[in-house]
């Protein structure tokens, strides 16, 4: 079993809001401006720790296993704001679930890993 030391999230009180197009989590425009197309979203389990989607191959140490339950988020590695999937595909809105620290230490690490297998 793999042991990860990430940084707790920060729930968010006060609700903010990506923008969204019709249920389509690949539409959230992060309260940051962040979109798919500028510096990217990375799908994420409910800790906000990117997912790797490779099948057939071991899940790199950095990075967590695909959900058991399905259960995805989007996570914006420009702030670190995470937004749940099934609320977006239900209600259409993009309320900000939590956040995490992107800048340093293993989410950082998690994100460097997540885009060197991306590209």
């Amino acid at each position: 079993m793999k042991e990860r030391l990430f940084q707790r999230r920060e729930v968010i009180v006060d609700t903010e809001t990506a923008e969204v197009i019709d249920h389509d989590v690949t539409t959230i425009t992060c309260v940051c401006g962040n979109t798919v197309s500028k510096d990217g979203l990375i799908q994420a389990n409910s800790e906000g720790v990117p997912v790797f989607s490779g099948e057939g191959s071991p899940v790199p140490a950095e990075l967590a296993e695909w959900p058991a339950d399905g259960e995805l988020y989007t996570l914006c590695p420009s702030c670190g704001r995470v937004y749940r999937d099934s609320v977006i595909e239900e209600t259409g809105t993009a309320p900000v679930a939590f956040r995490v620290d992107v800048s340093a230490g293993p989410m950082a690490e998690a994100i460097r890993v997540h885009w060197n297998l991306s590209t």
